[in-house]
Protein backbone atom coordinates (compact mmCIF):
# COMPACT_ATOMS: atom_id res chain seq x y z
CA UNK A 1 0.00 0.00 0.00
CA UNK A 2 1.44 3.45 -1.05
CA UNK A 3 1.84 6.06 1.62
CA UNK A 4 -0.80 8.04 -0.54
CA UNK A 5 -3.31 5.32 -0.12
CA UNK A 6 -2.70 5.02 3.47
CA UNK A 7 -3.38 9.13 4.14
CA UNK A 8 -6.16 8.39 2.55
CA UNK A 9 -7.55 5.70 4.41
CA UNK A 10 -6.88 7.29 7.81
CA UNK A 11 -8.21 10.31 6.69
CA UNK A 12 -11.49 8.38 5.81
CA UNK A 13 -11.46 6.41 9.26
CA UNK A 14 -11.39 10.15 10.67
CA UNK A 15 -13.88 11.10 8.80
CA UNK A 16 -16.56 8.67 9.85
CA UNK A 17 -15.49 8.67 13.56
CA UNK A 18 -16.55 12.63 13.48
CA UNK A 19 -19.50 11.51 11.31
CA UNK A 20 -20.55 8.97 14.33
CA UNK A 21 -19.42 11.54 16.89
CA UNK A 22 -21.67 14.26 15.65
CA UNK A 23 -24.46 11.39 14.75
CA UNK A 24 -24.51 9.99 18.27
CA UNK A 25 -24.72 13.77 20.23
CA UNK A 26 -27.31 14.41 17.71
CA UNK A 27 -29.33 11.63 19.06
CA UNK A 28 -28.34 11.99 22.33
CA UNK A 29 -30.27 15.44 22.56
CA UNK A 30 -33.18 14.56 20.47
CA UNK A 31 -33.93 11.84 22.50
CA UNK A 32 -33.36 14.67 25.81
CA UNK A 33 -35.22 17.26 24.47
CA UNK A 34 -37.41 16.05 21.38
CA UNK A 35 -36.97 16.46 17.51
CA UNK A 36 -38.17 20.15 17.26
CA UNK A 37 -36.62 21.31 20.11
CA UNK A 38 -33.12 20.43 19.07
CA UNK A 39 -31.24 23.10 16.68
CA UNK A 40 -28.16 22.87 15.17
CA UNK A 41 -26.75 25.02 17.37
CA UNK A 42 -27.55 22.88 20.28
CA UNK A 43 -25.63 20.09 18.33
CA UNK A 44 -22.53 22.04 17.92
CA UNK A 45 -22.28 23.35 21.13
CA UNK A 46 -22.52 19.83 22.45
CA UNK A 47 -20.22 18.18 20.44
CA UNK A 48 -18.08 21.41 20.56
CA UNK A 49 -17.61 21.91 16.91
CA UNK A 50 -18.36 24.97 14.57
CA UNK A 51 -21.61 24.98 12.09
CA UNK A 52 -19.46 25.05 8.87
CA UNK A 53 -17.54 21.75 10.70
CA UNK A 54 -20.99 20.60 11.03
CA UNK A 55 -22.36 20.77 7.90
CA UNK A 56 -18.91 19.39 6.27
CA UNK A 57 -20.35 16.02 7.92
CA UNK A 58 -24.24 16.21 7.35
CA UNK A 59 -26.16 18.39 5.08
CA UNK A 60 -29.20 18.77 7.77
CA UNK A 61 -30.02 17.72 11.90
CA UNK A 62 -32.41 14.86 10.38
CA UNK A 63 -29.54 13.35 7.79
CA UNK A 64 -27.62 13.06 11.20
CA UNK A 65 -30.12 11.66 13.18
CA UNK A 66 -29.95 8.48 10.73
CA UNK A 67 -26.11 8.22 11.54
CA UNK A 68 -24.62 5.39 10.19
CA UNK A 69 -27.87 3.66 9.24
CA UNK A 70 -27.70 6.40 5.91
CA UNK A 71 -25.00 5.00 4.95
CA UNK A 72 -26.09 1.09 5.36
CA UNK A 73 -27.85 1.27 1.91
CA UNK A 74 -24.05 -0.10 0.16
CA UNK A 75 -23.20 -2.09 2.99
CA UNK A 76 -26.39 -4.17 2.36
CA UNK A 77 -26.07 -3.73 -1.50
CA UNK A 78 -22.59 -5.70 -0.79
CA UNK A 79 -24.34 -8.07 1.44
CA UNK A 80 -26.61 -9.35 -1.07
CA UNK A 81 -24.10 -9.33 -3.91
CA UNK A 82 -21.90 -11.81 -1.32
CA UNK A 83 -24.74 -13.95 -1.06
CA UNK A 84 -24.22 -17.81 -3.07
CA UNK A 85 -25.73 -17.59 -6.26
CA UNK A 86 -27.81 -20.31 -6.06
CA UNK A 87 -30.25 -18.50 -3.35
CA UNK A 88 -33.21 -17.05 -4.36
CA UNK A 89 -33.58 -13.51 -4.94
CA UNK A 90 -35.76 -13.80 -1.32
CA UNK A 91 -33.68 -15.47 0.46
CA UNK A 92 -30.47 -14.22 -0.17
CA UNK A 93 -32.24 -11.05 0.60
CA UNK A 94 -33.31 -12.11 4.15
CA UNK A 95 -29.81 -13.55 4.76
CA UNK A 96 -28.29 -10.28 3.64
CA UNK A 97 -30.43 -7.93 6.13
CA UNK A 98 -29.27 -10.40 9.36
CA UNK A 99 -26.21 -7.86 9.78
CA UNK A 100 -28.04 -4.88 9.61
CA UNK A 101 -30.86 -6.33 11.81
CA UNK A 102 -28.03 -7.65 14.19
CA UNK A 103 -26.78 -4.29 14.37
CA UNK A 104 -30.16 -2.71 15.35
CA UNK A 105 -30.51 -5.84 17.97
CA UNK A 106 -27.15 -5.55 19.90
CA UNK A 107 -28.06 -1.72 20.67
CA UNK A 108 -29.56 -1.02 23.90
CA UNK A 109 -32.91 0.35 24.84
CA UNK A 110 -31.47 3.77 23.64
CA UNK A 111 -31.72 2.07 19.94
CA UNK A 112 -34.89 1.24 20.39
CA UNK A 113 -36.23 4.43 21.42
CA UNK A 114 -34.53 6.40 18.72
CA UNK A 115 -36.33 3.81 16.38
CA UNK A 116 -39.58 4.39 17.91
CA UNK A 117 -39.07 8.17 17.16
CA UNK A 118 -38.22 8.12 14.02
CA UNK A 119 -40.98 6.07 12.98
CA UNK A 120 -43.56 7.76 14.52
CA UNK A 121 -42.24 11.40 13.55
CA UNK A 122 -43.84 12.00 10.54
CA UNK A 123 -40.69 14.40 8.96
CA UNK A 124 -38.25 11.63 9.87
CA UNK A 125 -40.62 8.69 9.08
CA UNK A 126 -41.18 10.74 5.71
CA UNK A 127 -37.02 10.71 5.86
CA UNK A 128 -36.59 7.20 6.27
CA UNK A 129 -38.95 6.21 3.23
CA UNK A 130 -36.55 8.32 1.46
CA UNK A 131 -33.58 6.12 2.44
CA UNK A 132 -35.20 3.24 2.06
CA UNK A 133 -36.24 4.68 -1.52
CA UNK A 134 -32.36 5.10 -2.27
CA UNK A 135 -31.90 1.27 -1.13
CA UNK A 136 -34.41 0.10 -3.62
CA UNK A 137 -32.27 1.91 -6.41
CA UNK A 138 -28.96 0.41 -4.91
CA UNK A 139 -30.60 -3.40 -4.20
CA UNK A 140 -32.19 -3.54 -7.58
CA UNK A 141 -29.31 -4.16 -10.35
CA UNK A 142 -28.12 -7.46 -8.24
CA UNK A 143 -32.01 -8.43 -7.45
CA UNK A 144 -32.74 -8.21 -11.01
CA UNK A 145 -29.47 -9.64 -11.83
CA UNK A 146 -30.66 -12.76 -9.80
CA UNK A 147 -34.19 -12.88 -11.80
CA UNK A 148 -32.52 -12.98 -15.13
CA UNK A 149 -34.01 -9.58 -15.64
CA UNK A 150 -32.48 -6.59 -17.55
CA UNK A 151 -32.42 -4.17 -14.81
CA UNK A 152 -32.81 -1.31 -17.27
CA UNK A 153 -36.12 -2.85 -18.00
CA UNK A 154 -38.89 -1.05 -16.19
CA UNK A 155 -41.83 -2.31 -17.45
CA UNK A 156 -40.85 -5.96 -15.79
CA UNK A 157 -42.03 -5.92 -12.02
CA UNK A 158 -40.28 -8.62 -10.28
CA UNK A 159 -37.06 -7.17 -9.11
CA UNK A 160 -38.66 -3.90 -7.63
CA UNK A 161 -41.62 -6.05 -6.27
CA UNK A 162 -39.31 -8.72 -4.21
CA UNK A 163 -37.10 -5.15 -2.92
CA UNK A 164 -40.57 -3.21 -1.83
CA UNK A 165 -41.52 -6.27 -0.13
CA UNK A 166 -38.67 -7.09 1.60
CA UNK A 167 -38.17 -3.43 2.82
CA UNK A 168 -41.76 -2.90 3.49
CA UNK A 169 -40.80 -6.45 5.78
CA UNK A 170 -38.32 -4.77 7.48
CA UNK A 171 -40.37 -2.08 8.00
CA UNK A 172 -43.42 -3.63 9.68
CA UNK A 173 -40.23 -5.18 12.06
CA UNK A 174 -39.06 -2.49 12.83
CA UNK A 175 -43.04 -1.32 13.67
CA UNK A 176 -43.44 -4.00 15.60
CA UNK A 177 -39.87 -4.07 17.51
CA UNK A 178 -40.90 -0.55 19.00
CA UNK A 179 -44.51 -0.95 20.11
CA UNK A 180 -43.97 -3.29 22.66
CA UNK A 181 -42.84 -2.66 26.62
CA UNK A 182 -40.48 -5.73 26.38
CA UNK A 183 -38.49 -5.94 22.54
CA UNK A 184 -39.09 -9.22 20.81
CA UNK A 185 -35.83 -10.93 19.20
CA UNK A 186 -35.64 -8.71 16.28
CA UNK A 187 -34.31 -11.29 13.71
CA UNK A 188 -37.24 -13.77 14.69
CA UNK A 189 -39.89 -10.95 14.12
CA UNK A 190 -37.95 -10.41 10.18
CA UNK A 191 -38.45 -14.13 9.78
CA UNK A 192 -42.12 -13.89 10.58
CA UNK A 193 -42.78 -11.02 8.40
CA UNK A 194 -40.44 -12.23 5.40
CA UNK A 195 -42.18 -15.71 6.47
CA UNK A 196 -45.80 -14.36 6.06
CA UNK A 197 -44.96 -12.90 2.20
CA UNK A 198 -43.34 -16.27 1.04
CA UNK A 199 -46.67 -18.20 1.95
CA UNK A 200 -48.66 -16.55 0.47
CA UNK A 201 -50.48 -17.69 -2.64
Amino acid sequence: MSPHQTTRGARERARRAMRAEVARTVQDLVLEHGYEGTTVDDVCTAAEISRSTFFRYFSSKEEALFGVTADAGEYLRDALAARPPDETPWIAMRRALTPLMEEYGAGDERTRRLTRLIVNTPPLAALHREKNARWHELLRPEIARRLGVDPADVSDPRADAVIAAALGCVEATLYAWTSGARPQPLQEILDRAMGAVRDVE
